[in-house]
């Protein structure tokens, strides 16, 4: 049975040297870069520290706002499959907003409808713009994640369930030792192919003054004020965002071909 297009998610065809080539061309187009223009890879060798911590930055954006969006969006899938019609409604309001709102637009609702600082016990703590893109990216990431699960669980034939109540089990342990365990691997795939979107997307931080790879890149193409190190230094950032985001893409495609035959 091909799970994955019973969760409503098509196979990625497998171009396992596509990648590669990809790569190999970024590689000797910077190089080419570099020979034509020798006095870029000082420039990039200056700011290479600041720009690994930028991609730390949009790293730890990201693996947050997915955390975030994954327990959201367990919940709200959770609540899709309530027997309570107002639990169900309420719910799907919310998937169906979310997906369909623009990552950039809830990124900015978040930056203006959350406190520049808070006051707890008497002091005023810093709300730092990192923490309203987070949850800017987590809205539209949990409502994935609960159609994600939704999926999941209804892709589990309703012979299992038949067969699992027959053997008196009861509902809580129906999805316990019977649903969960088929579901989540059914949603790693999709899942990991979020998290990957949740990533390129957290460029859109730099628009928000959020002090990214992006942001980085465009301070030091100022700061340079060079044609030919500004093309280096995109193209650079372009290749970060690549390198930790094909390996994902590629986990990915490898996990929908391992299950989907299970």
């Amino acid at each position: 049975m091909d799970n994955s297009r019973s969760i409503g998610i098509a196979p990625a065809p497998a171009f396992p040297a596509a990648g590669t080539l990809l790569l190999a061309a970024l590689a000797a187009l910077v190089a080419w870069w570099l020979w034509s223009a020798p006095t870029v890879p000082g420039h990039l060798a200056e700011w290479a520290p600041a720009l690994g911590a930028g991609l730390l930055a949009n790293i730890r954006i990201s693996i947050a706002a997915i955390g975030l969006g994954s327990v959201v969006g367990l919940v709200i899938g959770a609540l899709q499959l309530s027997p309570l019609v107002p639990l169900r409604i309420v719910s799907r309001c919310y998937v169906v907003v979310f997906r369909n709102a623009p990552m950039l637009v809830l990124i900015y609702f978040a930056s203006y409808v959350f406190p520049f600082e808070l006051k707890l016990g008497g002091h005023y703590v810093a709300f730092p713009d990192w923490i309203k893109v987070t949850i800017g990216l987590a809205l539209p990431a949990s409502a994935n994640v609960a159609e994600i699960f939704r999926g999941a669980i209804g892709s589990i034939p309703a012979a299992q369930w038949e067969a699992a109540t027959s053997l008196a089990f009861r509902r809580a342990q129906i999805f316990r030792w019977v649903v969960l365990p088929q579901c989540a691997k059914r949603m790693l795939p999709p899942w990991m192919n979020l998290y990957a979107s949740i990533t390129m997307a957290t460029s859109l931080a730099s628009l928000v003054g959020v002090h990214d790879l992006l942001d980085t890149a465009q301070i030091a193409s100022t700061t340079v004020n060079r044609v030919d190190f500004t093309v280096t230094i995109y193209l650079t950032t372009l290749a970060l965002f690549f390198i930790y985001c094909y390996p994902i893409s590629r986990l990915t495609q490898r996990l929908e071909r391992k299950y989907a035959f299970e």
